[in-house]
Order: structure tokens, then C-alpha cells, then sequence
């Protein structure tokens, strides 16, 4: 239990059953050292709730349509504490792995929850610095079929087969995607390793390119390698950069 001049654990609740939201507060409301600000039905909702009600901690469900837990631990994992909450065992090391609090097994007692909720405490009130950007919560090995973007309390979601090449900005990377750019706080080289090796190919230190995107590569005045794509943008390919190319281009 808090003292008085402790605030108390502000909480979302995120799962798309209502039974299991239902659960959970009932386990929460005796303890008046929580406060549930929000409760979600999908991840979409929990960004959201991130973004505008700014709580400590989520008590996050991993299977969810639309976005499922992983997806909205990497798009808030720097702004949130995180337990998961689920029925499925096989994501428990992948879930450590990415710095949540705890892992939780449905069906869990109010007492093992108390004891998730005095270890997210701990660390709030330790101030641990959060996972940082550019999280991976992907399952290694297995290259992204999409990039989510957050925008405030928004989320874009871009298949990867839309986008026309990836450009590094200082701290974070742009998506070139049907026209539009979308900043993401993350490294060039996080978002070439979610993204198909068979499908985008490192040009230049700043730049990744979809080689559906290209439609030749021109030497400029200063004999300097070019690649066109089909939208007209001409970005610079360095000689390692062309070698790649070339190689990934011959039948």
C-alpha cells in the first residue's frame, strides 16, 4: 500500500475480452494505491490512452486484432511501464527480452497480480530509463510485414510493399510511402533488420531502397551513381551502395 504522499499507480487496462477487463478491475479495486485510468478494447485504444492520459503502467494483453501487445509495447514501450497479461506461454522470453515488468498467465490470482504491480512500483519509483526507441518486439528472424508509425495519439500502418525507400533523419528514420513521409524514432540499421533482405537493399549510409521502387540507375555529372524510382526521387548510391545493387539486380 502507498502512503498519503504517494500517488497512486495510475493503470490502463488493455484486452479486447470484456470478462478479462472485468477481472482485472475487480482485482485492482480494493487497493487504493491503483487508480484505472482507461480500459481498452484493442491497441489502437491503448496508444491512445497513452498519449493523452499518460499512465504508469499497462496491463497489456498480447492477442489482440488490429495491434496486438508486442506491436503496442513497441510503439509506447518508452513512455509506459509494462505487464502483459495473457494465455499463451510461448511469448514469456520475448516479452523479457524487451524490458516489460512482468508476464502474467491467465488464469492469474489477485495475489500473483499484486506482486506484478509492487514490481512495477519498484522500478517507477527506481526511475529505470525506459526501453528506448526502436524497440524490436518482432520475433527474430521473421522480417516485418508492416511498419507502425505512432503520431500522438495515432497510429499509421504502412505495408511494407508500400513503402518506396527508408531515409535516415538525425534520431530517427523516414518512410517514403505513397507520397507522404513517416518519421519514426528509431536507427536506419533497426529498420533495415525488420525489413525483407530479398526486398530492400542499403544504397548509401542514409538510404534503404525497395528495389520494386527503382527503375534505373543513372551516373550523375560528378560520375556519382543515381537510383531513380518510379515516382521521380533520385537518391545517392554509394559505391558499396552499388555493389549491393548490382549484385541484388543480376539475374
Amino acid at each position: 500500500m502507498a502512503d498519503m504522499q504517494t500517488p497512486p499507480l495510475r493503470v490502463a487496462i488493455v484486452d479486447d475480452e470484456p470478462l478479462a477487463r472485468a477481472v482485472l478491475r475487480e482485482y485492482v479495486a480494493s487497493d487504493p494505491a491503483i487508480e484505472v485510468v482507461a480500459e481498452c478494447a484493442n491497441g489502437f485504444e491503448a496508444v491512445k490512452a497513452v498519449a493523452e492520459l499518460r499512465p504508469d503502467l499497462l496491463l497489456l494483453d498480447v492477442q489482440m486484432p488490429k495491434l496486438d501487445g508486442f506491436e503496442v509495447m513497441e510503439l509506447v514501450g518508452r513512455d509506459v511501464a509494462v505487464v502483459f497479461t495473457t494465455a499463451y506461454d510461448e511469448y514469456a522470453i520475448r516479452a523479457f527480452d524487451i524490458h516489460a515488468v512482468d508476464y502474467l498467465l491467465k488464469p492469474f490470482s489477485a495475489d500473483r497480480l499484486r506482486a506484478a504491480l509492487d514490481r512495477a512500483r519498484e522500478r517507477i519509483g527506481r526511475q529505470e530509463p525506459p526501453p528506448g526507441a526502436g524497440l524490436s518486439t518482432r520475433t527474430p528472424g521473421t522480417p516485418s510485414h508492416r511498419v507502425l508509425v505512432r503520431d500522438g495519439p495515432k497510429v499509421h500502418v504502412i505495408p511494407v510493399e508500400k513503402i518506396d525507400y527508408v531515409q535516415a533523419q538525425d534520431d530517427y528514420v523516414c518512410f517514403r510511402s505513397e507520397g507522404q513521409d513517416y518519421l519514426k524514432d528509431q536507427t536506419l540499421a533497426q529498420a533495415e533488420a525488420a525489413l525483407d533482405p530479398a526486398r530492400f537493399v542499403r544504397i548509401h549510409r542514409s538510404y534503404l531502397l525497395n528495389l520494386h521502387s527503382l527503375t534505373r540507375v543513372d551516373v550523375d555529372a560528378r560520375e556519382n551513381h543515381v537510383a531513380v524510382l518510379t515516382d521521380g526521387h533520385r537518391l545517392p548510391v554509394s559505391r558499396a551502395g552499388y555493389a549491393r545493387l548490382t549484385s541484388r539486380l543480376q539475374p
